[in-house]
């Protein structure tokens, strides 16, 4: 199953879904999963079962650097539970 294009970490161009080049005129949407982590997809596919849309559509770029303002925990939401879980 192909993995949505993780906003950041090694390897994330790999993953990147479908064949066209970053700049062209394909539209993204800003996908986040149960944990809290965000992604792109394009929007032209069927959002991956654990994905929902976040609400954002546009570039590629428009949409990376819409995660880049919004995502400033990347720790997995579970994790995030769990430290504050440790510190009561």
């Amino acid at each position: 199953m192909t993995q949505p294009h993780s906003a950041t970490g090694p390897g994330a161009e790999e993953a990147r879904p479908g064949s066209g080049e970053p700049g062209t005129d394909e539209v993204y949407l800003v996908v986040r999963n149960d944990e809290e982590q965000y992604s792109i997809w394009r929007a032209d596919r069927d959002v991956p079962a654990g994905w929902h849309p976040e609400g954002r559509r546009g570039s590629r770029q428009e949409c990376l650097d819409h995660i880049g303002v919004i995502w400033t925990d990347m720790r997995p939401l579970s994790l995030r539970r769990r430290l504050a879980g440790a510190d009561v």
